[in-house]
């Protein structure tokens, strides 16, 4: 197997244990109200893959000034 391959796969594992900790956690639970925050909350804990068991908990807040449309 070539090293190329075997990153590859090894990335694989990795995203799919994250997304397996981010279902854990509730995060694909069917909401109406989706907000920056949870979409960037989920794709955190996806990157993190198996860091999450080992205590990380990664939050994202997202802070936007979104100016009123004018009349």
């Amino acid at each position: 197997m070539r090293a190329g391959s075997i990153g590859g796969l090894l990335l694989i594992i990795w995203l799919v244990l994250g997304g397996v900790a981010a279902y854990e956690r509730g995060y694909f639970s069917d909401t109406s109200d989706t907000s920056c925050a949870e979409f960037s909350t989920i794709a955190v804990t996806t990157i993190a893959g198996p860091l999450n068991w080992a205590g990380v908990n990664p939050k994202v807040s997202c802070d936007l000034d979104v100016p009123e449309p004018s009349k």
